[in-house]
């Protein structure tokens, strides 16, 4: 099958063939229409991500398609059904395996483009907003990296929880973009501590991007604040002083969507269904930046590592509809 192939971490992706893939009784095998690109492919292609894949491999987080093959463990889909599939890599390919839990039958008015941006950026944003960082309506929500893809998502469901969005990006651009998302005030990184702190604090801090900036929104923070910590885009791992969550009765909380769907795979498919049923209503839209062939993987995750990217970066295969 066609793929985009990582042979070593020092070296550029390629465009070439690999084994049809071998599933096991718990797994899905998905004929690939859509790849969404994430910030973790950036990382996992050069060795620096959580886990570690053999080599060669595939990057590559999450798809959408059909249904080609099932494991003798899996009920809730069959051959021939639209899914949206979440796996850490291999989705870069003509055919993917996926962990069956975390596979879902895809709505009929839901499109198979959109559905490839749904799992890794709405469901992380879902997890930390919900589960982690406890969002009341009324509270004011900071996202940081806000014209991303985690960013993107954080806004929108900011609103839908009901909460006052803050949104933080560093060009206009991308400031306008975060505008359109529906926040409710944007700002650019200059003098964001100050800023901040001018506008009453905030509650919530959405952090996809770690580094000196965690520091400076962490002293905005309010009493009883909660800092979730997403990823670290700006390369950097942000130090806080432990003295001031004492001091403002505020937590650091981390944030990791893959042990959650593998830890608690049941409540993650709650969020994953009502995720769905927003979409399916049109509470949430996806904002695609640009749509790339299978053969341009390696520019898309390279121009995603280069902040080049407004919304969401997908391949589109040639068995897309």
């Amino acid at each position: 099958m066609k793929a985009i192939i990582c042979k070593s971490f020092d070296q550029p992706l390629e465009f070439g063939k690999l084994s049809r893939p071998e599933i096991a009784a718990d797994e899905v095998l998905i004929e690939v229409h859509y790849v969404g690109v994430n910030f973790p492919d950036t990382l996992i292609v050069k060795g620096k991500y959580q886990f570690t894949p053999e080599l060669p491999f595939s990057p590559g987080q999450e798809v959408s398609g059909e249904v080609v093959e099932i494991g003798d463990l899996v009920t809730h889909v069959k051959v021939g059904d639209r899914v949206l599939a979440s796996m850490t890599w291999g989705g870069m390919a003509e055919l993917a395996k996926a962990n069956a839990q975390n596979v879902y039958l895809l709505p009929d008015n839901i499109t198979m483009r959109d559905a490839a941006c749904i799992l890794e950026t709405y469901a992380t944003a879902f997890h930390a907003l919900k589960d982690r960082g406890n969002l009341k309506s009324g509270e004011r929500l900071l996202v940081l990296g806000a014209s991303g893809g985690t960013g993107t998502a954080a806004v929108q469901l900011g609103k839908l929880f009901g909460s006052e969005v803050i949104a933080v990006a560093s060009a206009k651009e991308k400031r306008d973009y975060a505008s359109s998302n529906g926040a409710d005030t944007v700002l650019g990184y200059e003098n964001l501590k100050e800023n901040l702190k001018n506008i009453g604090g905030v509650d919530v801090i959405f952090d996809p991007v770690g580094g000196e900036v965690s520091q400076q929104v962490f002293r905005a923070i309010n009493t009883g604040g909660r800092h979730l910590i997403v990823g670290f885009a700006s390369g950097k791992m942000p130090v806080i002083p432990m003295n001031l969550p004492l001091l403002k009765s505020a937590s650091v909380v981390g944030v990791f969507w893959g042990s959650f769907w593998r830890n608690e795979p049941f409540e993650n498919r709650k969020n994953v269904a009502l995720l769905l049923n927003w979409f399916a209503a049109g509470k949430l839209k996806v904002g695609i930046n640009q749509m790339y062939s299978l053969e341009e993987g390696a520019k898309a995750i390279e121009d995603l590592a280069n902040r080049k990217a407004v919304g969401k970066i997908v391949l589109k295969t040639k068995n897309a509809d």
